[in-house]
């Protein structure tokens, strides 16, 4: 993001505050300094796709349109990345495969997130890495290397959504589109300092998009500033308040939860219940010794429906990632069944602690980082005990991010009730300026 420019939504009103020409100018000239930052990672891989003279052309078409109502297009002239597991019109869609990209050849149509973006003004930049089908928290990929944090060649962005991050960080996009299924968006946001949202499961429109497990994917967004939140979250949905009061109560995880946890995390646990307080939210801490069943529901559940969309193709992905679908396999129909119902009474117990509660917080994963050429094969289902039970739920969650010095230091999951997302976003931004008004 130029220097000077702390949110989105203060670059939209520089954009557009000369005449039109001026404004073109300005449009071009952020496509072209995002551009020249493109691919700046340690492993040179933020983008799977990615072509400068196309984003230019895209750029000066929005440039020289003619301006309508900034409401009706909200991201006009903002570099935005683009996970490649949606479809982009003439270019290949990998999914994080070499075999996909092959399979799938050269999309014809635009994916209606893609179509989105572009009827809403955004400059997509290209189409960035992400950890195999989308089935992996870490960030690794065999084919396309993995993918490191900018800045930090002994630490990875975390997945699968890792490239989104990276081209955030980077400073290659000013915004990125995320998928969260088990974590996706929620834990790179943390793991690399930057704020994220997962929508409501539902909210917006898979046509085109690469689904790893339909009952839990949704569309996310990763990002710098909480301050942008309401306005990236209405790409998705409405996220206009209206008269809707804001939350006033979020239950918190008690002490026993961070048994594993790095204290860093813990100390960022309880600075995000004082902001919140801050803001008149007031903090209730609960059992949650029942989350335990999350860890039965959510894996299974996953593998068997990521099993059936990549059936008859295990064979070409890596060996960990084919081990889960071969698993998701073996489930019988009276298993998965079984596990479904399972799954909707964890998903009433959710819903009325969100109806007592209004608002949850935990982290929104126990560390701080994810160490580069490490042995990360009991990482997920670590992580899975933060992020499971929010995807169990269907829930949007909002990711705070803690950055030290700079550093990422590990961020919180604040989530609601399904398609409470604008009240969600709103205490987002209400933290955001809060902490802009403290840097001042």
């Amino acid at each position: 993001m130029p220097e000077g420019q702390t949110s989105i939504r203060e670059l939209r009103t520089s954009l557009f505050s000369g005449s039109s020409s001026e404004q073109a100018a300005s449009i071009l000239h952020l496509a072209q300094a995002t551009l020249s930052r493109a691919n700046q990672n340690p492993s040179h891989n933020t983008y799977l796709w990615r072509d400068e003279q196309w984003t230019l052309a895209e750029a000066k078409r929005i440039a020289e349109s003619q301006p309508p109502d900034l409401d009706a297009q909200p991201l006009r002239g903002i570099p935005i990345s683009v996970k490649d597991c949606f479809d982009l019109a003439g270019t290949p869609t990998t999914c994080g495969t070499n075999f996909y990209r092959d399979l799938n050849g050269i999309a014809t149509q635009d994916s209606w997130l893609v179509d989105r973006l572009r009827n809403v003004g955004a400059v997509i930049t290209g189409k960035t890495h992400l950890h195999s089908i989308a089935y992996g928290i870490t960030g690794e990929n065999p084919d396309f290397g993995d993918c490191l944090q900018p800045g930090d060649a002994t630490a990875l962005t975390g997945g699968s959504s890792s490239g989104a991050c990276a081209s955030v960080m980077e400073g290659s996009a000013l915004a990125a589109i995320g998928t969260d299924t088990g974590g996706s968006v929620r834990v790179p946001a943390a793991l690399c300092g930057l704020a994220g949202y997962r929508a409501t499961l539902g909210r917006g429109d898979w046509r085109g998009g690469a689904h790893l497990a339909e009952s839990f994917d949704t569309f996310g967004w990763l990002f710098r500033n909480l301050e942008d939140a309401p306005l990236l979250g209405s790409i998705f949905g409405n996220t206009d308040l209206g008269a809707a009061k804001l939350p006033t109560t979020v239950a918190v995880v008690p002490n026993a939860f961070f048994y594993d946890c790095e204290p860093d995390i813990v100390t960022n646990f309880r600075k995000c219940i004082a902001e919140l307080e801050a803001i008149g939210v007031i903090a209730i801490e609960i059992s949650v010794d029942w989350w335990n069943d999350s860890l039965e529901i959510f894996p299974p559940i996953q593998a068997s429906e990521a099993a059936r969309i990549h059936r008859g193709h295990f064979e070409h992905f890596e060996s960990s990632i084919r081990q889960r679908l071969e698993w998701g396999a073996s489930f019988s129909e009276a298993t998965i069944s079984s596990l479904r119902e399972r799954h909707a009474a964890f998903r009433d117990r959710m819903d009325h602690l969100f109806a007592q509660h209004e608002l949850l917080l935990l982290p929104a994963a126990p560390i701080k980082r994810l160490a580069a050429c490490a042995d990360h094969s009991q990482t997920r289902a670590r992580l899975l005990r933060y992020t499971a039970p929010v995807s169990l739920s269907g829930t949007p969650a909002v990711t705070i991010p803690f950055p030290n010095n700079g550093h990422p230091a590990g961020g919180m999951q604040l989530a609601a009730a399904r398609d409470d997302d604008a009240r969600l976003l709103a205490i987002a931004a209400q933290i955001g300026a809060r902490r802009a008004l403290a840097d001042q």
